[in-house]
């Protein structure tokens, strides 16, 4: 896998934005692969899909690419139009995410991270101010992605610090949560934090009291619910069902 852009495609376009889209798209036609059936290469569609770049010839997922002059990828991803991305995450073809760092310097990549469409939910979706009303677009929302609701199972490395991950184990990783894919996606957000909530305690080990310690936190998350300890239990038992962790008995649990 070649980790550096295509420079020549750029040389005739002015904008720095058009110049960026122009060589991350072909580095991903060229280099990319479908983590669901692996086949190579994935194409590109047509232009102007809302929500989507790239798709899988033989199973047909779908993809879309965000970039980020940067080492890593971060915390939170500026994008598009507000009620578009809200309107496409929640629907049933709605696209698997593709972000990728890469060093403006040299136009070399950094980090591609994958983070399956089951893992997105409307709370990752954040409004942004409206534009002003002398902007040219006036009133026009934009939004963020917010990726630290998804829990480290959901982001999937096929790239990190300029190491390309074997595709065994990309696959394994991309296999191993396929289950929510038949999970609602207003129960998808719920999911997502308690898997967090799990990722940030550091021994392997926990217990039902330490999770109870994101009370306040989840209820901020989700003010309509009035019975968090509940929905945490309740999450808990759905997460030891599908072997995502383990019960080992006196409200204490095992990461897996």
């Amino acid at each position: 896998m070649n980790l550096f852009f295509n420079q020549n495609l750029a040389k005739d376009y002015q904008s720095s934005q058009q110049k960026i889209r122009v060589m991350t798209e072909a580095w991903l036609a060229e280099n990319a692969y479908c983590v669901n059936c692996a086949t190579h290469p994935i194409k590109k569609v047509e232009n102007n899909q809302p929500v989507k770049d790239f798709y899988c010839p033989h199973c047909h997922e779908q993809f879309e690419l965000k970039s980020k002059n940067s080492k890593q990828i971060g915390k939170v991803i500026s994008d598009g139009a507000y009620r578009t991305m809200l309107d496409r995450i929640q629907a049933l073809d709605n696209p698997n995410f593709l972000f990728l760092s890469y060093q403006k310097s040299d136009y070399s990549v950094h980090q591609l991270i994958l983070i399956p469409k089951h893992f997105f939910s409307p709370e990752m979706i954040i409004r942004r101010k409206p534009l002003s009303p002398t902007a040219r677009r006036a009133g026009w929302e934009g939004c963020n992605i917010d990726l630290r609701f998804v829990p480290m199972s959901g982001r999937i490395a096929l790239i990190d610090r300029q190491q390309i991950i074997p595709p065994e184990q990309v696959y394994q990783q991309w296999q191993k949560n396929l289950f929510l894919r038949n999970e609602k996606v207003q129960s998808r957000g719920w999911l997502m934090a308690i898997m967090t909530c799990i990722d940030r305690l550091v021994e392997n080990e926990f217990s039902l009291q330490q999770m109870y310690a994101f009370e306040a936190e989840l209820q901020q998350l989700f003010p309509n619910n009035l019975h968090v300890k509940d929905k945490i239990r309740q999450q808990l038992q759905f997460l030891r069902d599908r072997n995502m962790i383990e019960f080992i008995g006196r409200g204490r649990y095992r990461k897996r």
